[in-house]
């Protein structure tokens, strides 16, 4: 259907998370009859009901009912909905469109869109490579999966507007015409496989980001990463890569100490490595990321200095908490996957008291095996996937790292704070999605930070 004669057609919206509300609320503002419907019950989505009836639309909870789906002219699913799923199968097979928020979202922003996803270091880029292109003047917005829906942006949104977007790959999932102007991989690991089923299923769906690319159009991926460079192949764009290890054809490396980035234009010298504030070698790839993505659309090298060096880490991510009698207190609550704790223990050189569990994505952690040796003191496991990890990873007894079994995140903290010395580092980097304990990963960082603040 086209999407802007919406006047009076029948629209599904499925799941009632933050994209879902956004999704329905703009749909009904322009005429359609809209519905929601989630599995959740009419209690846990209290919050979200009363401004949906308000603006009359059709509100279904504690399950999803098969006539709901029928007679569609339209279904837009949240992230969170599996695209396999029964009755969505059932929906294309009768001819309804279905398609995603983030889908929606393109259809109504006139102006070119940076999209940035990656298994690990979405939301720092993304945030980044905003500030970039606000310090180089250009009028930017910046959405998606890091907390405002794509969808919240098109109102605001003009021809001449930047739309920097994380995109997850549950949200590419459900695309068809998403086209960004600058398209970014940051790296591809193993990550939601409980939902994917296999990497190479994962790893499509990512790449699903070039689909629609043109020959005007820039793809921007990590030389250093294998999977990244097989996906070259994938996009009719232009490619520039990022290396932190190489030169690079085209693109952002580093040599010397200092930040370059070449294109046709020629090579110039953006910033020294010792201005990049944050921490951690991943870090660094993520700016390399931003600085391809902000010179790609025109920023000049002054300006992308001055937006890296302002730039503050962001929330949950390798966050610095409390030093408490001489321990360092770390959240890196967003490290969701055993890749993004991978990288938060090669920030530390040594002496971490780490904090694993939550809800299992599928995930190996025997990964994790030599780091653990090489560099952490304790591993504390915490919530449904404790069991998993303590199988795989090799005890203290057999040269190994010594397990805690701690159950909650509290009991965590309060285990390491008794034993932890000064010069020691206390790490929430938990390899797992949150759901088992919280209600997101935010949630989680949020309780660190609170237990932090009460300990002595």
């Amino acid at each position: 259907m086209n999407l802007m004669e919406l006047k009076d057609k029948r629209v599904l919206v499925v799941g009632l998370g933050k994209s879902g509300v956004a999704s329905a609320l703009f749909l009904k503002a322009r005429g359609a009859q809209v519905t929601v419907s989630d599995t959740k019950s009419g209690d846990e989505l209290r919050n979200e009901i009363p401004s949906l009836l308000d603006h009359g639309i059709t509100v279904e909870t504690g399950g999803h009912g098969e006539r709901t789906f029928r007679g569609q002219d339209l279904i837009v699913v949240s992230p969170g909905v599996p695209v396999d799923a029964p009755m969505l199968v059932q929906a294309r097979s009768l001819g309804e469109a279905v398609i995603g928020e983030i889908e929606l979202a393109a259809q109504f922003l006139p102006g070119p869109i940076v999209a940035i996803t990656g298994s690990n270091g979405k939301t720092t880029t993304t945030t980044l490579t905003g500030e970039i292109m606000a310090a180089g003047g250009l009028p930017t917005l910046v959405g998606g999966n890091i907390g405002t829906p794509a969808i919240s942006l098109a109102e605001r949104a003009k021809p001449e507007s930047v739309i920097v977007l994380e995109v997850s790959s549950f949200q590419l999932e459900t695309i068809e015409a998403f086209r960004p102007k600058v398209a970014v991989v940051l790296n591809v690991t193993p990550d939601h496989l409980d939902r994917h089923r296999t990497f190479e299923a994962y790893v499509d769906a990512k790449a699903r980001i070039f689909e629609n690319q043109r020959g005007e159009d820039f793809a921007v991926l990590n030389e250093d990463d294998p999977t990244c460079v097989t996906m070259a192949g994938r996009t009719q764009a232009r490619v520039f890569w990022f290396s932190r290890q190489k030169e690079v054809k085209q693109g952002a490396w580093v040599r010397d100490g200092n930040v370059l980035f070449r294109d046709g234009e020629g090579q110039r010298e953006i910033m020294q490595v010792s201005e990049v504030p944050l921490k951690g070698a991943h870090n660094l790839e993520n700016v390399l990321a931003a600085v391809c993505a902000g010179a790609l659309m025109g920023c000049e090298p002054e300006n992308i200095r001055q937006a890296v060096r302002e730039f503050k880490a962001v929330e949950h991510r390798l966050e610095y908490v409390a030093t408490i009698r001489g321990v360092d207190y770390y959240n890196d609550s967003k490290a969701t996957n055993v890749d993004a704790t991978i990288k938060a223990l090669e920030s530390f050189p040594a002496n971490i008291h780490l904090i694993l569990g939550g809800k299992d994505k599928g995930s190996d952690y025997t990964v994790l095996n030599e780091l653990l040796r090489q560099r952490v003191k304790r591993v504390y496991t915490i919530g449904a996937a404790a069991g998993k990890i303590e199988s795989q990873i090799v005890s203290a007894k057999d040269g190994g790292v010594e397990v805690v079994h701690a159950e909650t995140l509290e009991n965590a903290l309060r285990k390491a704070n008794a034993v932890a010395e000064a010069g020691d580092v206390v790490l929430l980097a938990p390899a797992c999605a949150s759901f088992d304990q919280f209600k997101n990963y935010e949630q989680r960082g949020q309780v660190f930070k609170e237990i932090v603040g009460g300990l002595e």
